[in-house]
């Protein structure tokens, strides 16, 4: 599977409908009894637990009242908005150009407050090096065929990786360990972006937690919802890639 924004995209979805899968079976229903209660076809259940139809926020307000949870609506509408964010944010980067698309995200990354992202694929955003960012956004650029525009992005994410530093900002991280061994830009780009993890592991705004190769059981029991989402002050979401 290809580790760019849009199959990251769509592994939080499937990510979502498992959780929502595991509520309806705690829930001892089956997926036709949830439909039947919500008025849906038989079908959409099974759908969206599969990652094939993304479900609309009253769509999940719906699953978890049936379900006798409706306190974990909220937290699953946030997960859903991270998503489509990361599908548009990845269809704003093909029109418009890869330092356009880092751009667009900027006004998010400052107005929210908690970040809680997971990632088995790539080193988040916010905590990303110079070289590493590179590295992605040169490759996504020669496999997508977009223009090449990447030293210009690559400094805008550099920019916006104040939030770090700056404010009441506060960043949840948990990564699979297959993330630290992916060879994204070769051993010297590695070698230096394990170094920054470890630097930035010690600021008081970040909280870094590294999930074991030899785990056994799904990484998502850790957190309830999709592999990304946040606590704005205002709707926001951010890309585990971005």
């Amino acid at each position: 599977m290809s580790t760019f924004p849009s199959s990251s995209a769509q592994r939080a979805l499937e990510v979502m409908g498992a959780r929502l899968r595991s509520i309806r079976r705690e829930a001892s229903l089956s997926g036709r009894d949830l439909a039947r209660l919500a008025g849906w076809h038989s079908s959409k259940v099974s759908r969206i637990e599969h990652a094939q139809r993304t479900p609309s926020p009253a769509d999940i307000r719906a699953w978890c009242r049936h379900c006798g949870v409706p306190e974990q609506a909220p937290d699953l509408v946030a997960s859903l908005e991270a998503i489509e964010g990361m599908f548009v944010e990845w269809r704003h980067m093909e029109r418009t150009g890869l330092k356009k698309a880092q751009e667009a995200v900027v006004p998010r990354w400052e107005r929210t407050r908690h970040f809680r992202i997971y990632s088995s694929k790539l080193i988040p955003g916010p905590l990303q090096t110079r070289a590493y960012i590179a590295a992605i956004l040169s490759a996504l650029m020669r496999r997508r065929g977009l223009r090449d525009d990447v030293e210009a992005a690559v400094q805008v994410r550099v920019d916006k990786q104040h939030v770090i530093h700056e404010g009441d900002h506060r960043f949840a991280v948990v990564l699979e360990e297959s993330v630290l061994r992916a060879p994204i830009g070769g051993a010297d780009v590695m070698a230096g972006q394990l170094g920054r993890l470890l630097t930035v592991s010690a600021l008081p705004s970040i909280s870094l937690g590294i999930i074991p190769s030899t785990l056994t059981g799904p990484p998502c029991g850790l957190w309830r919802g999709s592999s990304c989402s946040t606590t704005p002050r205002s709707p926001s979401n951010l890309s585990p890639a971005t």
